[in-house]
């Protein structure tokens, strides 16, 4: 009996950690090697069907202890019918360890913090419109409220959207993109402001989607309680985004979608955006999305585009015939070829099957030698140096077109005298594939690309005052330290100038060059004579994206 006790107890510990490993996404050392027994794979075999299984539902709040006396109980009676045949024995065992190994798997997931964003996910792909009442409302350090403005909003899978501000700050102001154009309604200037649809900078605040993607790429989260919202039952979560400040998110425990979301108390204020009502639809009413320009109205093309039905007509406005991929990647599909009037830009508009992702290829003479955005990841196509952006935020030569973009990454280039760039909402690998299909030359990322020298004087780093100043910019102070030359023009003339900066500073912008920049890392070469720094080093220490600030970590003296 006590060699039977024994090996239950080392069969228990073996799936304990089997269970373990697999709750921690790490393959088991027993998966695919020595088992003891056919009996013991059958068991293993068995838990992980169980971890496939969708979360069950909740169980009531004793279930824990109920299940915990009710597996004791039953071990214990096995041990009292010791007279039974071991077959049995280990058929009965081995039922009553998988009740422990479902359990095990059913809370891991029930009280996990992904839970809840899992389950938002989940019924964000039910979603297909909604429309809905938001109201934005800020706090200072006093308490007191103001209600920044109200607004009326549709949305859908699509992208599509539409935003009228009923109160407070640019009241009257109607923001349509219906996927063909996207129109500004100006009441108080009695125009109609046009602009391209995709890409397009501006998401309104609190879009249910963006949300959901959000918490999803959060570095962490946190479920704080429970509290009632409007009159439903909501989940608190409290997300911890990449390098930026906590803000709290309130489920709606029977939709499980956001309701209301609040951000950390930030120079004295804190914002509060939440939605008042909300309906789910099967489509916005078309009339909500349906260009017209109001009586009395004039109207103002911010991008006048010409749309072509073919390459041979946008050949004969812009003058090139443009380079046209040859393999498009999966799931992708031409939808509009356009030429952008005032750049002579071809601009060709490719979109996935479901709607959802969106890329477009520009072309157009090249005006000048390249030069990347300071702001930009050096990468490579071919034998080419390519700028690499993410998010795009401020573009130069080519995309300036759009203005200012936001959430958008982007790759461009030159070659034999044309400029090229790829905008899209997809990952570098997706636009990669476009920029191939070129016939451009293999595409080679920043992060692939490492600048082994290290500086010949370090510079410490205080990386609490580092956090505070990230913080900072994202609440708008001091943006120019999401520049790296910047940055470096400001360290150098300081050591120049010690006792501070009076008037212009003494090394100038324009003699700084960015000799690496691979998105983390970056390098800067001082190209002015009478300098005491010959090159500085600096490193994005908060966030690695086109959000996080620059820090200097070292420098090479002259």
């Amino acid at each position: 009996m006590k060699d039977r006790e024994r090996d239950l107890s080392d069969y228990t510990e073996k799936l304990s950690e089997y269970i373990d490993k697999l709750n921690e996404e790490k393959k088991p050392e027993q998966h695919g090697g020595k088992i003891d027994s056919p009996e013991q794979e059958r068991l293993y075999e068995t838990v992980r069907q169980v971890r496939r299984l969708r979360e069950p539902a909740m169980p009531a709040d004793d279930f824990p202890q109920k299940l915990t006396k009710t597996a004791a109980a039953r071990l214990n009676r096995r041990k009292v019918y010791n007279t039974l045949r071991n077959k049995w024995y280990w058929n009965a065992v081995a039922a009553a360890v998988v009740i422990v190994a479902i359990a095990l798997f059913a809370f891991s997931g029930l009280f996990s913090k992904d839970n809840a964003v899992l389950a938002m996910e989940e019924a964000m792909s039910e979603v297909k419109a909604y429309h809905g009442i938001l109201e934005f409302v800020s706090t200072n350090a006093e308490g007191e409220k103001t209600v920044q403005n109200k607004m009326e909003v549709w949305a859908d899978e699509k992208g599509r959207y539409r935003v009228d501000i009923l109160e407070g700050y640019q009241a009257g102001l109607i923001t349509v993109n219906n996927d063909e154009r996207k129109w500004h309604i100006r009441p108080e200037e009695k125009k109609v402001h046009l602009f391209a649809p995709f890409p397009d900078p501006y998401r309104f605040v609190f879009e249910l989607w963006d949300e959901v993607e959000e918490a999803k790429n959060a570095k962490k989260t946190e479920i704080l309680g429970e509290e009632t919202v409007l009159g439903r039952k909501t989940t608190v979560l409290e997300v911890h985004p990449r390098g930026g400040v906590p803000y709290k998110l309130w489920i709606d425990r029977e939709t499980h979608l956001p309701l209301k979301k609040e951000s950390g108390m930030l120079n004295a204020l804190q914002y509060t955006v939440a939605y008042t009502e909300i309906e789910f639809l099967e489509e916005i009413p078309a009339d909500k999305m349906a260009f017209s320009v109001p009586e009395g109205f004039e109207t103002e093309d911010r991008n006048p585009e010409q749309v072509v039905t073919s390459v041979v007509e946008a050949v004969k406005i812009a003058g090139f015939e443009p380079t046209v991929p040859k393999n498009l990647p999966a799931s992708f599909r031409g939808k509009s070829i356009s030429v952008e009037m005032l750049t002579g830009t071809i601009k060709l508009t490719y979109s996935s099957d479901d709607g959802q992702k969106r890329v477009v290829l520009l072309e157009r003479k090249a005006e000048g030698d390249f030069k990347p955005a300071t702001t930009a990841a050096i990468g490579k196509i071919g034998y080419y140096n390519a700028e690499f952006q993410s998010p795009v935020e401020v573009s130069e030569g080519i995309l300036k077109t759009f203005g200012g973009m936001y959430g958008f990454r982007s790759i461009r280039w030159q070659k034999d005298g044309y400029e090229y760039a790829v905008v899209g909402n997809v990952s570098f690998d997706t636009l990669a594939g476009f920029v191939e299909s070129l016939g451009a030359g293999t595409v080679r990322m920043p992060e692939n690309m490492s600048f082994r020298e290290k500086p010949q004087v370090e510079v410490p780093v205080d990386m609490e005052s580092v956090e505070n100043e990230q913080k900072s910019v994202d609440a708008g102070h001091s943006p120019w330290k999401l520049d790296p030359v910047f940055v470096a023009q400001v360290f150098v003339s300081l050591k120049m100038s010690p006792e501070g900066i009076q008037g212009d500073y003494p090394v100038a912008y324009e003699n700084l060059e960015v000799v690496h920049n691979n998105g983390i890392d970056a390098v800067i070469e001082v190209k002015q004579e009478n300098v005491p720094v010959k090159r500085v080093y600096m490193r994005r220490l908060v966030r690695q994206d086109n959000t996080g600030i620059w820090t200097v970590i070292g420098y090479d003296p002259a």
